[in-house]
């Protein structure tokens, strides 16, 4: 009797991981709230507040809305607006000055002296 082949090799769809996505995968469902929630904050007063004419009112939605509406979808690094704006506040807030001794620089001996009672702190 012949035995046939038997394979258990099987291939992953594309789509495996675009659970919990909207437009077929396209759009994480974090960056649609946030895409939204942009578009109301600065989009109503843009439409409603602002006097302006007809057109020009088109004219002004295009060039801030369509841009901030496209930025905010994609997100920026795999992630969302949002995140990327906090890691930029976390950054700044959190950041390290780093100091070097120079080479061939002849330091002052209380300068040196205060450095190393730093060392000993930390």
């Amino acid at each position: 009797m012949d035995e046939k082949e038997y394979s258990n090799i099987y291939s992953i769809p594309a789509n495996y991981t675009d659970s919990g996505k909207l437009f077929g995968g396209m759009v994480d469902t974090r960056n649609a709230i946030e895409t939204i929630f942009l578009l109301v904050v600065v989009g109503y007063p843009e439409l409603f507040l602002i006097p302006m004419a007809g057109t020009i009112r088109i004219v002004v939605t295009t060039v801030t809305l369509l841009p901030l509406a496209v930025i905010s979808v994609m997100g920026v690094d795999g992630g969302s607006l949002f995140q990327y704006l906090g890691h930029i506040i976390q950054f700044w807030f959190h950041r390290r000055k780093l100091h070097f001794r120079r080479v061939g620089y002849r330091y002052d001996p209380t300068q040196l002296k205060n450095t190393q009672k730093k060392k000993r702190k930390a």
